[in-house]
Order: structure tokens, then sequence, then C-alpha cells
């Protein structure tokens, strides 16, 4: 397989494209092609032709995309890494030609060697030449994605950028009362308490709320300040990866110790009291009531309350803070962007036009594609400036979020297999998120992520009998020791041999026999 370097795959679009459409331009056939497809998110539980990203890349490709989704109106459910929509599909006994989804790596790993969607590996080595490309460059990825008979069965939604989320801090409320950024997690605990106790909003009123978060997993991320770990990857309570051996952070020492001292700033009143139920506007009503003193979460989003808050916050301040240091020293971040999600899309098994829908799928590699569908429309979305593509004034200044602009054209879509180009989201960063992301970058305090193993048959079944109840198990201890039923550290010993009995080791042993398998 020819190497090319990832940068030059990608600005290079038209040439390579000249390999696979004989004209050397993108038109993938010389008379209109349509193909069906099955598309499934949360944000957009069905396809739409209207789309103007879609509309130009049947302009450009000649081939149009029919919706013949099955469970339009269902949410996308994690169920053993399924949807629901996808298991309606399957029952219906019709597969589109293209199924696009979230969640669908599991799904079609399981079905794809069942006949159900194709093996796309020749298809890529022979057709599609911005693909090969890519997994040459990136070969980790192609490993992650295969099924355990070697093949893929589906082109990944991959994430671009490093950083996700941060560790914030009110800094007004510091300056107001003399205080310094924590730099270890005594001195956070010391912040936190100085919130709830010295009226740092100075309304006279003992109503802040120390540390939120609109996900309450975030508020188990802090076990690290502990030397425990809460998950391996970007999705909440995975796997994760130590010295080359899979196992679970929930059965570990540091995580026991953090529990037990969340457990007790829980009783303090250091953390939000309705954490586990307030939900995904907890950020917005606790920043906005001027209430909210720490929260872990997303640069982009969580820096612009700088600007919006202004007025009704006068001197409203609220920074990334570097990752205090872990009892032992240790400075983590665990969060991190994925760089590869299950989402994307597959060729069905019926499909009588592969080679066409492989090239189809190649556009999206495409320098031309790539822009699409991580820009939206040029002209509409965008100019090119200086050679790049650069959003319009008007679109960034609607006050409308730009992700869900973005979807409502048919761009940034998770169920389309495309290489996200971090430089859309950059432009709507403003210049406390780039501080922070630089703040990161200098301290390099990220942590390997675990990228996901492929099960074979016998692999799937023990998974499946035995890790939702453990992982159950898990959630309901945790939740309840942090709400003060029992502690964690006289119930470790009990909960260790539950887990025990539940057949925790069982699943650690499939883990790590695909991992070693499918990593080497």
């Amino acid at each position: 397989m020819q190497r090319l370097t990832l940068t030059a795959a990608l600005l290079a679009g038209t040439t390579l494209s000249g390999a696979a459409f004989a004209d050397g331009h993108l038109r993938i056939v010389e008379e209109p092609l349509a193909l069906t497809i099955q598309m499934n998110h949360a944000r957009y539980p069905r396809y739409d032709s209207d789309w103007p990203v879609e509309k130009v890349a049947s302009e450009l490709t000649g081939i149009s995309l029919v919706d013949d989704t099955v469970g339009a109106n269902t949410r996308t459910s994690e169920n053993n890494g399924k949807t629901e929509a996808l298991n309606l599909m399957l029952a219906s006994g019709a597969i589109p030609d293209i199924v696009g989804s979230s969640r669908l790596k599991d799904f079609v790993n399981q079905y794809g060697p069942e006949g159900a969607f194709l093996p796309l590996n020749d298809l890529i080595d022979e057709h599609a030449p911005n693909l090969k490309a890519f997994f040459a460059e990136r070969p980790e990825i192609a490993s992650a994605i295969s099924a355990a008979d070697g093949n893929m069965y589906y082109i990944p939604y991959l994430p671009d950028g490093k950083y996700g989320r941060a560790y914030f801090m009110r800094t007004d409320w510091l300056d107001a009362l003399g205080l310094e950024a924590p730099e270890t997690v005594e001195e956070v605990e010391a912040v936190l308490r100085a919130f709830k106790n010295d009226d740092p909003n100075g309304n006279g009123l003992a109503d802040e709320v120390p540390y939120f978060a609109r996900q309450w997993p975030e508020l188990i991320r802090l076990v690290t300040l502990w030397d425990g770990r809460s998950s391996g990857s970007d999705t909440y309570h995975d796997f994760y990866v130590n010295n080359g051996m899979i196992e679970h952070p929930y059965a570990g020492e540091g995580y026991r110790d953090g529990i037990a001292g969340l457990a007790g700033w829980y009783a303090d009143g250091l953390i939000d009291a309705e954490i586990f139920t307030r939900g995904s506007s907890s950020r917005e009503y606790l920043l906005s009531e001027n209430l909210g003193g720490m929260t872990h979460d997303w640069f982009a989003s969580t820096s612009g309350y700088n600007s919006s808050l202004q007025e009704k916050v006068p001197g409203f301040e609220f920074k990334a803070i570097a990752p205090p240091a872990s009892v032992s020293g240790v400075r983590m971040e665990e969060h991190r962007r994925i760089p590869i999600k299950p989402d994307g899309w597959a060729i069905g098994g019926t499909n009588d036009h592969p080679v066409e829908t492989i090239k189809y799928f190649d556009f999206w590699f495409t320098e031309e594609g790539r822009r699409l569908a991580n820009f939206g429309v040029e002209g509409e979305q965008y100019t090119m400036v200086d050679g790049e593509p650069t959003f319009t004034e008007e679109f960034l200044t609607n006050g409308e979020p730009v992700n869900n602009q973005l979807y409502q054209v048919g761009s940034q879509l998770q169920a389309r297999g495309y290489f996200q180009d971090y430089n859309y989201e950059k432009q709507w960063s403003n210049e406390f998120a780039l501080e922070g992301i630089a703040l990161y970058d200098e301290g390099d305090y990220l942590v390997d992520q675990f990228l996901g193993v492929a099960f074979n048959a016998e692999e799937q079944r023990v998974y499946d009998r035995r890790w939702p109840s453990i992982r159950d198990y898990m959630l309901e201890r945790q939740q309840g020791w942090i709400l003060g039923n029992g502690d964690v550290m006289e119930d470790w010993d009990a909960y260790q041999q539950t887990l025990e009995d539940m057949g925790l080791q069982e699943v650690l042993d499939v883990m790590n026999s695909a991992y070693a398998r499918q990593y080497g």
C-alpha cells in the first residue's frame, strides 16, 4: 500500500480523485444514480435530501440519496452498543444501500460477517484512494474499527482536535475572596468551602453551588484527584488500558478513595445537591443566576459565557484552570477528543452498486467533500479567505449555536463517515477557550484513550450475558455511596466480591482477548 502523508492525502483531493473518477473530477457516474439510505441520530432522526449540503454533494458526484429510514421517530438508545432503529431495520428484512447511525460500530461488526453489510477492505483498496491514504497514515484507526474477522464494515465519523473538556472556575469569585486557583486536591476542597461559606457572589445569602455539572458523570471524573479513573475514553464508564491490559476503573483502589472523598464533599454541601437530577440546564441556570463556582465541561461552549453573561453578571469570569495535582502529585486531564467514534455509515449487504457507493464515501474524504461536510455551502455558511474556509460574520453572530446551524444544512453529521476539521470549531472559540487550550497544551495533561474492541461470537456472548448487570450494579453503588447510602471504605471488600461473583473477571478476560487480537 502506497503511503501518503495524511495532510497530502487531504489537500490533494482533486488529484487523488482523478485516480478514482475517470474524468479527473468529482463526478462518480455518468448517469444520475439514486441510493437508499437509513440515517438515525438523536440530532436528526432521519435523512433529509433537502439539506443544502446534500444537494451540492449530489451535483458534484451524480449520486443522490433517498430516505428509507425505519424507526425515524425513535431517538437512538444504547442497548449493548446498538440502537433501536437499527434493530427495527434489521427486523424488517430490508437493509438500504447505505446505513448511517450513531452507535453503529458494534452493530455492523456483529452482523457484517453474517452478510448484512459488505466488507470494505478490498473496495477501499481498489476504488477509494482518499480513504486508502487516510488508513495508511492512521493504521490504528483501521485496527480500531475492524471486526473480529479482520474486515472493516463501516466508515466512521472521525473527530479532530485534541482537547474537549477542562476544569473551569469562577476566577472573579477567587479574586473577590483573595484566593488563587487551586493547585492540589486539598486546595480544591479549600476553595469549594470558601465558595460555600464566604458569599463570593456578594448577595448576603448562602446560595452558592460550589461544584456542579451538566452531566453527572463529570462529578465521578473527580476521582482522578485521588488517582482513580472514571473512564478510558470519551464515553462515560468505559474500560481503560493500564500497562497493556484492559481494566475497569470502578474496581480500582484510587476510584474507591475518590468516591469516599466525593461522598464527604457532597455531605458537606460542596457539590450540587441536585447533581444527579438537575440535568443539562444546570450550567446555563447556575451561571446566569450567579450561583455556580466550578465545573468540568467543554472548552468552547463553557468559555462562551464570559461574553454572554457580562451584562447580567457584571465582572463575570469563568476560566479554565490547570488540572489540580492528585494526592500523589499527578496532573491528569482524563477527557480528550477520541479520534474515532462508533458512529458513521456502512454499505448494506444487498447494495447493487458497491463500487459507486464506496466512491461516494471516498468523496467525503476529498478536499472538497471534507470542506462541505465541515463548513456547509460556500457562499452561504462560509467564504474562502486566503485559501481557508471562513465562516461569515453573519453566520457566527446571528445568535444561534454554530453546531445547530450546521446540522440544519446537513453539515457536521455524525451518522456520516467523514473526517472533522477542528478549524470549524476554532473559529467560534473565544479568547478564553483558546487561552485554556494553550494552558492544557503546555502542560501535556492528556492521557491515552481506549479505542474499543471487536468481539468474536463467543466473546460477545460472555460480554452480553455479564456486563450489563455488572455495570448497573457499579452505577447503583456509585450513586448510593455519594448520597450517603453506605460507606465505600467499609463496603469495598463486599463490593469486590460481588463483582467477582457477577463475572467481572470473565468480562475482562474476553476484553483482553479481543484487545490482544485486534491491536497485537
